[in-house]
């Protein structure tokens, strides 16, 4: 246990929210963390019954975000929230994270980070100015076998990256579900709340995040292909991306990412090979507890989640022994402890280290960066765009 257990609210995530249940729970998971506040929708009446049916303390079920802000700015340090969880649509994000970073409290917040480059440069700048941390859910780079994935690849045990390809195949969005009324459907195909993005914005960024937090390559340029194949749509439901990385050790690395949902039959596929000039890695969210590692010459190697031949890092994000499987929510809980021993730590946690391994405001401003510069490849007749 924790020698102190931080006090969290949290912006949406109310009734009919299947993210918010999502990260409540990861907090809370191992003891680390309260729901002790909360600004649960954007609509007063909905954000008090929300609360209430979680259990919030009256004073502490706010109407709004600013009421939250406001009432927990004036409670004594020992007493009000430690930080906040933004798990609103996206087109929220940015106006409620600026405030609670210039009023000094801690931030976690759901991805893509914001909706411009502008923004998250903004934020940027206020997360450095105040001195707090701020943590962006990629939850994916919170499972074991990923955590593992990264060490091999730090250790040079694929040698020197040539190539990957990393995937994330959905269908769910195969027809006009947004018709239908369906609330995550609905915001996410809406560029108002959504983003410049579709699926390259929504999981996209995921695919993204994934492949840079294994293999710590660079974008240098990039050449996209946003299909919007549904009749009606607004946004893209589809997005083939080519990659060229910035040189590392003399090797160029080349890149694949494809994001879609439209294709029927998938559910949550979220897939990464990683080719180098000694082994190839590869891993499936869908079957995550295992890392398949296949070295030149030699016969295919299997690791497995919770054995002792694991890296500190893998072993240190495990909770039960081996053949018991760890999923989609204890990865998400890894990040949120790695977010809150920063928290603990105080402007210690500001620094890079091991202990502190889950995804800041930087990567979620790369995230912004790579979703507007697919948009802009799509749109231009010159497909080949520089990352800045």
């Amino acid at each position: 246990m924790p020698d102190r257990v931080l006090k969290m609210g949290m912006v949406g995530g109310g009734t009919g929210a299947f993210i918010g249940a999502v990260h409540r729970t990861a907090a809370c998971m191992d003891g680390g963390v309260r729901f002790v506040a909360g600004a649960l929708s954007g609509t007063p009446e909905k954000a008090l019954e929300s609360g209430r049916a979680l259990g919030l303390d009256d004073q502490r079920n706010y109407p709004s975000w600013r009421a939250m802000l406001d009432g927990e700015s004036k409670r004594p340090p020992g007493e009000r929230i430690d930080f906040v969880s933004i798990v609103t649509p996206n087109h929220v994000h940015f106006e409620v994270a600026e405030a609670f970073v210039r009023t000094g409290f801690h931030v976690v917040c759901d991805k893509p980070l914001v909706h411009t480059s502008a923004q998250a440069d903004a934020l940027v700048r206020a997360v450095e100015s105040a001195r707090t941390v701020f943590c962006v859910t990629y939850n994916y780079s919170g499972y074991p076998m990923v955590k593992q994935a990264r060490e091999l690849v730090g250790k040079g045990e694929l040698g020197e990256i040539r190539k990957l390809v990393v995937e994330y195949n959905q269908g769910w969005l195969a027809g006009r579900l947004e018709q239908t009324g369906q609330k995550q459907a609905d915001w996410r195909t809406d560029p108002a709340r959504s983003g410049a993005g579709g699926a390259i914005g929504d999981i996209g960024s995921h695919a993204e995040q994934l492949a840079g937090y294994i293999t710590g390559l660079e974008i240098e340029s990039l050449c996209a292909d946003l299909t919007t194949f549904v009749p009606g749509r607004r946004l893209d439901d589809d997005a083939n991306v080519l990659l060229r990385f910035r040189p590392r050790a003399g090797v160029s690395a080349k890149g694949i990412l494809t994001a879609s949902q439209v294709e029927i039959g998938h559910e949550n596929d979220l897939r990464i090979r990683v080719h180098g000039t000694k082994a190839s890695l590869e891993w499936r969210q869908e079957e995550p507890n295992h890392l398949i590692v296949r070295p030149d010459g030699r016969p295919e190697q299997v690791y497995r989640r919770g054995n002792a031949y694991l890296g500190q890092a893998a072993i240190r994000n495990t909770r039960i022994p081996p053949g018991h499987p760890e999923a989609f929510l204890e990865a998400f809980a890894n990040t949120y402890n790695a977010a809150s021993a920063a928290m603990r730590a105080g402007s210690g946690g500001l620094s890079a280290g091991a202990l502190f391994d889950f995804p800041d405001v930087a990567a979620g401003a790369r995230g912004v960066r790579f979703i507007e510069k697919c948009v802009e490849s799509s749109a231009a007749e010159r497909k080949w765009t520089p990352m800045p």
